[in-house]
């Protein structure tokens, strides 16, 4: 999942981020997981394999991000050129004013 030239002049996600918390948490709780289905005390047991798991899932997290932002940019790139090299399609509206849109009120009684 290498990035171009493009994607590595990007600024880097933070460290923590969404992608990498979720992930972290999701490898933790299946060496929890994989304790219990061992009769093993989930919680005390296994403590170097749930480090281990959260920060295997903390470290694909952070280059999920780094790759959905590569991603975003890249599309939101392409958009702007269309929409730079197609200004007919994306003439300016004219403005309306709120009394304009909303119906006269009329109470009944």
């Amino acid at each position: 999942m290498g990035l171009s030239d493009e994607g590595k002049a990007l600024p880097p996600p933070g460290v923590v981020n969404r992608n990498s918390t979720w992930l972290a948490g999701v490898g933790w709780c299946t060496a929890m997981l994989h304790n219990a289905i061992n009769h093993r005390p989930p919680l005390k047991a296994g403590v170097h394999r749930q480090v281990l798991l959260a920060t295997i899932g903390w470290f694909i997290g952070y280059h999920l991000t780094k790759y959905e932002n590569y991603t975003y940019a890249r599309l939101d790139r392409d958009m702007n050129e269309y929409i730079r090299l197609h200004p007919e399609e994306f003439a300016p509206k004219e403005k309306k004013t709120f009394a304009e849109i909303v119906e006269p009120f009329h109470p009944v009684r």
